[in-house]
């Protein structure tokens, strides 16, 4: 199934697709880890996890669904809110940390596209679409990971102001959210608003940062 599937992209679109993701995903999870490390838990490093090499951050048929759906996931960092001083407050400081590095990565990216546009023009189609994606996919990443639902990012936010009694069970049934956010991500109402919501945040720092 998915031989023909990569049969029916091309080497420039898997290219255009893979690379952006690459860099996003390993600014998320990079950011999440070094923000556990800096808070109190040495988990994510000493499992290799603090570094910007990809490789270390794949999930092998995340990124196979990210590059022919647009929709995948990372091998998540390792985090142990035991090790927190204030577990509640400093999980939910390290879950914002991901959506927050992709908003900021995508704004260093426009910022820099539109400073060397002049410069870039002469450089192949290919290159501008990796710029443009990378932007673009960095603050897809976000708002789809802000979405207060198990186990994205925003549910760890959206737990933390609860009473420890209610937010210590949910914790334990997060990982059965993953059905539940599969049903919802299967709804065009959630696809859409995901959408909107990306396309708008992107359009708005384009008019300030462009141009493209």
């Amino acid at each position: 199934m998915f031989g023909n599937m990569f049969g029916a992209l091309d080497f420039e679109t898997i290219i255009i697709r893979i690379i952006p993701v690459l860099i996003c995903i390993t600014f998320h999870e990079l950011a999440h880890g070094y923000t556990a490390y800096r808070l109190g838990d040495r988990t994510a490093k000493d499992m290799g996890r603090l570094t910007l090499n990809p490789i270390k951050h794949i999930d092998p048929f995340g990124l196979i669904m990210m590059i022919i759906f647009r929709f995948g996931w990372a091998k998540p960092v390792p985090v142990n809110m035991h090790s927190f001083k204030n577990p509640k407050t400093y999980m939910a400081v390290t879950a914002f940390a991901g959506p927050l590095s992709n908003i900021i990565l995508a704004l260093i990216v426009i910022a820099l596209y539109g400073l060397l546009f002049e410069a870039l023009l002469g450089l192949s189609p290919v290159v501008h679409e990796i710029i443009i994606n990378t932007a673009f996919i960095s603050i897809a990443l976000a708002v789809f990971n802000l979405m207060p639902i198990p186990p994205l990012d925003g549910s760890k936010i959206l737990f933390s102001v609860l009473p420890e009694e209610y937010y210590y069970k949910l914790m334990r049934y997060e990982r059965y959210g993953m059905f539940l956010l599969i049903l919802v991500l299967n709804t065009p109402v959630f696809r859409n608003t995901i959408g909107r919501l990306t396309s708008t945040l992107f359009a708005s720092f384009v008019t300030v940062l462009g141009p493209f």
